[in-house]
């Protein structure tokens, strides 16, 4: 089961200066393509605060293809704000066959408020998150940058103050650290991503650490 986080966020950039959406797909790509060579089927929930998309499993080319198309769909700028704790709720309310649920979304969520409905999937599911890391807004030198979460323009010289710089980069900190000390405490692996050069690695780490906590 692919649990995808489709809100505008994930339209933004990464930190290699490809959207987070192309990192995330092609994550879902290696992931659709990982269970087909071992015969599994993959199904899909993907949302945001206002769309949701659930497509029950079913295996072949064609049918992963169609996945990744309507996640594509989804990726835009324009759309709602992301909401994957609807996502997580879809996908324990929905789908009862214990499956490996694997969340796509971004470096800072699935956020606290979440908890409980981790909680409550790492009783069904097997559970592992695939975060795609933000691009800093102090990254991109006298380049326009805007806030894509509440379009917001970021002038330059408020951006090259190295200490508005150090104070972006403490409280994104900050957030990881918070989220992934909540995963950690379901065991929930998950493993952060910056492009998608990054993502094959990545994933062998997260499928190697989720097999250790199985034994």
């Amino acid at each position: 089961m692919l649990a995808v986080d489709t809100g505008r966020s994930m339209a933004a950039l990464a930190p290699s200066g490809e959207t987070k959406g192309n990192v995330a797909q092609f994550a879902c790509d290696v992931i659709g393509y990982l269970a087909r060579g071992r015969g599994d089927v993959l199904a899909l929930v993907a949302g945001d605060a206002e769309r949701m998309v659930q497509i029950p499993a079913r295996g072949g080319t064609e049918h992963m293809e169609m996945l990744l198309h309507r996640i594509s769909g989804m990726l835009d700028l324009g759309g709602p704000a992301s909401n994957v704790t609807h996502v997580l709720d879809r996908v324990l309310t929905w789908f009862t066959r214990r499956s490996l649920v694997v969340v796509v979304t971004d470096e800072v969520r699935p956020p606290l408020e979440a908890e409980q409905t981790i909680k409550r999937l790492r009783t069904r599911h097997e559970l592992m998150v695939i975060q795609v890391a933000d691009a800093l807004p102090t990254d991109f030198g006298t380049e326009p940058v805007e806030d894509v979460e509440t379009p917001l323009g970021l002038p330059e010289f408020f951006r090259a103050r190295k200490d508005m710089a150090a104070e972006a980069r403490d409280a994104v900190a900050r957030r990881r650290s918070d989220v992934a000390a909540m995963l950690r405490r379901y065991n929930v692996p998950t493993v952060t991503v910056g492009s998608e050069g990054e993502v094959v690695d990545g994933l062998a780490d997260l499928l190697a650490r989720s097999r250790r906590a199985r034994h």
